[in-house]
């Protein structure tokens, strides 16, 4: 009976001891063990290693393709309405003007583009005025009918002829272009319509659009209405490309009537401030007044966030149309100029650059005589025109390598 009472307290000790040595090691393996729940089911596993503990990589981002839309921009020079030019325009028996004739051999080329901008260097103030060519023009209202037939649908209406038949032909002129959905630059019948911003969107860019002239022949503008006619000012024009920027234009072509009548090459003051207005942020000088073609240059640089700019001045364009004759007066060229944004990064540049001379071909059937635009390297090449003569054909090809080399002198 002793023994056995001695073996009980043995027993419960080591029972004891047991107990503990079994809590210690539970708690020694739970502090590796880690219980999860996945949905429904319990999981059991061990702890992360340190290199599990480590996040994957991050894959590199795919790669986002630019999306890019692209316009055309298609510019001439001076529209001009001499006197002769007219009678041989005028139906006697339907008492009406056809000018499309001026343009039917060019309407392909100028369609072309998106953008189509001419200096309408004329009034066309209406028949109350008088029809009238040199020194104080007025056209009929149907030359104003013909540019829209040929595809125009910008006009600078800023030049030394805005006010030849005062402020009335102005307004006239301004109301008769609405009519047909011309736009007109540079000139305005209110200052609300001064301030208001010209943007022209072709394929999602916008083009702002402004036009200056270095004055109108003598004639004052009327006393507290500077609206009217918009004068070169050159702090002005950059405060306008950049309020233009500011709202949203993609870039910006301004229309100068400056330099001098005549003058193959431009002055030092036309390369200073054309400079300094793609400087200020323009991207397309079209220069017309001095009524032959003048060169171009591309000016190429970079923004302020790095991105390469492409610019262009076009000093002078020449006559697209018009009576004058010889010296080159008879010539113009039209510009095709391509546009393109790249949408992804908000960025619009100058691609393709492309100059077409043109020359005037005046000719008389009868009486009066006839005007026409023709594409000069078109023409040489084709040498089919039963209107013209071989000695004409032989002119052209003269001048049109004399015009090519001056165009491209300053490139």
């Amino acid at each position: 009976m002793r023994r056995k009472t001695v073996l009980i307290p043995i027993i419960l000790v080591l029972s004891v001891l047991s107990i503990l040595i079994f809590y210690l090691l539970a708690q020694t393996i739970g502090d590796k063990i880690a219980t999860h729940k996945d949905g429904n089911q319990e999981l059991i596993s061990a702890a992360p290693s340190e290199a599990a503990s480590t996040p994957p990589p991050t894959p590199e981002p795919t790669p986002v393709e630019p999306v890019f839309t692209e316009a055309v921009w298609v510019g001439v020079g001076d529209i001009m309405s001499h006197y002769p030019q007219l009678p041989g325009a005028y139906d006697s028996k339907l008492g009406s003007y056809d000018f499309n004739p001026f343009f039917a051999e060019v309407k392909d080329i100028l369609g072309q583009g998106d953008w189509i901008m001419a200096n309408l260097e004329t009034p066309i103030a209406g028949a109350d005025f008088g029809y009238s060519g040199y020194p104080t023009f007025n056209a009929p209202y149907e030359l104003a009918e013909a540019l829209k037939n040929a595809g125009f649908n910008l006009l600078s209406t800023a030049n030394n002829h805005s006010l030849d038949k005062g402020e009335r032909g102005l307004l006239n002129t301004l109301q008769h272009l609405k009519e047909l959905d011309l736009q007109a630059i540079g000139t305005a019948s209110s200052q609300e319509e001064a301030d208001a911003l010209i943007l022209a969107e072709q394929n999602g860019i916008r083009m702002g659009l402004l036009a200056y002239t270095y004055g109108t022949n003598g004639i004052p503008i009327p006393q507290g209405k500077p609206y009217l006619v918009n004068l070169i000012d050159e702090e002005k024009i950059k405060a306008d490309i950049a309020r233009l920027k500011d709202n949203g234009a993609d870039l910006v072509t301004v229309a100068l009537h400056f330099g001098n009548e005549y003058q193959t090459t431009p002055s030092e003051s036309q390369k200073s401030l054309a400079r300094s207005l793609v400087a200020a942020g323009a991207d397309i000088i079209a220069g017309s007044h001095p009524h032959v073609i003048q060169p171009y240059e591309v000016i190429e640089g970079y923004d302020d966030n790095g991105n390469e700019t492409r610019s262009l001045i076009i000093y002078s364009m020449g006559n697209f149309i018009s009576n004058q004759r010889g010296d080159s007066k008879d010539y113009g060229v039209i510009f095709k100029v391509g546009v393109r944004k790249n949408v992804t990064e908000q960025t619009t540049t100058l691609t393709d650059i492309e100059a077409i001379p043109t020359w005037v071909h005046r000719y008389k059937p009868d009486r009066a005589f006839r005007y026409r635009i023709l594409p000069v390297e078109e023409t040489l090449a084709a040498r089919n025109d039963s209107l013209l003569k071989a000695g004409e054909y032989d002119q052209m090809q003269k001048d049109f390598d004399m015009l090519l080399q001056r165009l491209e002198s300053m490139k």
